[in-house]
This record gives C-alpha cells, structure tokens and sequence, in this order.
C-alpha cells in the first residue's frame, strides 16, 4: 500500500523542508535564478544560492538546499536568489553575480564549490557565506560556516537494512567523485553490511566499494552522467547485487532505469539526500525505494537563513547527526512488508546505540 508521509528516522516523524515555489529576475547565460517574497515581515536582507553541476531538479542535494531557501523566503517575507551552475565552470562567475546582486548570505551547494567560496569569502568580509556538504578551504575565516552532516551514521542503518533484506547477497554502491562527502556514504553503507553479518553469521557481499581498499571503489567521475550510472548499475545486477546506492545525485536517475527495466520483486534502490520515494515518485520511482539516507539540507539552508535575517549569523559549523535529527534514514514505504519486524527492531537499536555513543561508527571521512 502506498505511503506518502514524510521522511522519518526510524519512526520518529521529522519534517522535510517543502519549498514554495517562486519566480523573479532572469537568469544569465549559466543560470537559472529565481526569486521570492512571503507572508513574514519585509525586509532588505537577500538570501541567494548557487547549484553544483547537479541543479536544483536533481531530486536530491540541490533541490533539497532550494527547498529550504525558498521556504525561507516565505516565511520571513525575504527576496531569494538561486543560480543553476551547468558545469564547474560556472562557480566562479554565478558565485561572483550574487555578489554583484548585493546578496547579504550565498550559500553554496557542495564540495566542488569550496575554492571559489572560499575565495569570495575572503574577498567580501561584509557578505555571509554558508557552504553545504563541505569545509571553507581556508578555516577560520568569521563569515564563512559550512553545513555538514555526518551521513555515516545513517548509512550504516541503510547498509544493515540492505544486507538484511538482499535476495542475493549481494548489494552494491557507487558514487559520483571520489571526494570525502561521497565517501562516507559508502563507507559506512559497508559497515551497516559488515554489521550485519557479525551479528547474523551470513556473509553478504558489497559491490562498488570496500573499507579495505578505498582506492579501488567505483565513481562515476561526475554527478552529471547518468549513462554511466546506469551502466554501472547494469553491470551490478549482472553480478548479483539486488538493492544498489547510487551517491551521485541526479546520476541515480541511471540506477533507477536499470533497476525499473531488470524487474525482479527484489531489486530495490537506496537513495540519499532526500527521500527518493517522494522525490522520485512522478517518474515512477517509489516502487523501488527500499528506503533513503536522508541530509535534513532543507532544514540546515533554512535555520541558517532564519539566523543571518534577524543578525545571529555565526561561523560555527553545523554538523547533522541523528542524535540531532540532521541525518536520518527514511521509511520503508512500500517495501515496509518485506522488511522483517525483527529487523525494523534491530536497526532502531542500533540507532539508538550510535547516538548514545555506545556503537562507535566513525569513518575517515567524517566532518569536523
């Protein structure tokens, strides 16, 4: 039966951030812009963003930052300025137009766009930054905050969820760029695994990435080729692997299509950022969300907006947990029949444990 709620951790209901839609100023060669007012008291303060190479459609990273943008500007009665980067070579120039724009907080989506960030940071003392998924490159700096979230935690769920309902046993994951917000999707999806089988003496297997040898995981080089995504994907199945984690934003549109065409009850997909089974759900993808290791971006753009509007703007890093509900895995929605209750259980235990402290699942890649 379908089930439209929104995305939980593990039962608890946490809501996702819903933007509203809005329109404004034309956009330039290399973007897309678009700006909004709300109900709350009007004001001069101009919050903008700008994309990574994903955009603001990719029903995951970037959209998820938009809706809290735009949810912001609603609410506070706040002009809104989002900018689509194409390509990488886009940052620069769209990081240096909201400048021009005279916007008092730029928030940046992702790693990639670290350096130019950083570099307009230190350029424009007056001009708040904010920098999803990343560090500044250069720390320190008073009016720079990075928004960063300890997905490890939740993959780990994800990856005890998967191995304990694989047909197969085998399932698989494969990221976008070899960078370190990638990485620690995965690296604790194949702890999750690992986990699993300690406590269960079975010997699932993970496909795209192992702790033991990082070096030798599998990226698609980009977030933007979808091809190759599903290439990868292809070649998973054909290995085995029946529920695969894409960690390269819209490129899991790829997995999707290699999934919904292989058929078979037991293939499944496990997305991240958002909750895939809402986001994907008008091109036909819910079906075949086992369940998603969500970032609460929406909710982190937000309450940094809400902070920089009425004057409390600080640098000091956010950083999302469970225990702080900025990281959480998403319901099971329909595949909710096929996951044992004893295993529902046992994840809620183990999340219990790591925000306790009591169940260490740190990686190499986590934020600080």
């Amino acid at each position: 039966m379908k089930k439209s709620h929104p995305a939980i951790a593990l039962g608890l209901t946490a809501a996702l951030s819903l933007g509203l839609s809005a329109c404004g100023s034309a956009p330039t060669d290399s973007a897309s812009s678009s700006s909004s007012g709300g109900s709350g008291t009007s004001s001069d303060f101009m919050a903008c963003m700008v994309s990574d190479e994903g955009g603001f459609d990719d029903q995951s990273f970037n959209q998820s930052g938009k809706d809290g943008l735009d949810r912001a500007g609603a609410d506070f009665g706040i002009k809104t300025v989002a900018v689509e980067s194409k390509s990488a070579a886009d940052y620069p120039t769209n990081v240096d137009s909201l400048i021009q724009q005279k916007c008092n907080l730029i928030i940046g989506v992702g790693f990639n766009l670290a350096d130019d960030m950083t570099k307009a940071a230190e350029q424009n003392p007056d001009v708040q930054f904010a920098l999803i998924d990343a560090q500044f490159t250069k720390a320190g700096l008073p009016n720079a905050k990075p928004l960063i979230f300890n997905t490890a935690e939740a993959a780990y769920l994800a990856g005890y969820a998967a191995a304990g309902t694989t047909k197969t046993g085998k399932v698989a994951t494969y990221g976008g760029q070899a960078i370190p917000t990638v990485q620690i999707f995965m690296e604790g999806f194949a702890k999750g695994v690992e986990k699993y089988n300690a406590d269960n003496g079975t010997s699932v297997e993970v496909l795209g990435w192992d702790p033991a040898n990082p070096s030798g995981g599998s990226f698609v080089g980009d977030f933007s080729n979808t091809a190759k995504g599903q290439q990868l994907t292809e070649q998973f199945l054909s290995q085995g692997a029946d529920i695969i984690m894409p960690v390269a934003g819209p490129v899991g549109q790829g997995t999707l299509a290699a999934v919904k065409a292989a058929g078979g009850d037991s293939n499944a997909v496990i997305w991240v950022d958002a909750d895939g089974y809402l986001t994907t759900e008008k091109d036909g993808g819910a079906p075949y969300m086992l369940t998603s290791v969500i970032k609460e971006i929406g909710t982190a753009v937000y309450d940094t907006v809400e902070e920089a509007q009425r004057g409390g703007f600080s640098a000091t890093s956010y950083i999302g947990t469970l225990e702080n509900q900025g990281v959480a895995i998403a319901p099971f929605h329909d595949w909710d029949p096929k996951v044992a209750p004893e295993l529902k259980t046992k994840i809620d235990e183990l999340k219990q444990q790591i925000v306790s402290g009591a169940l260490n699942v740190s990686t190499a890649y986590d934020p600080s």
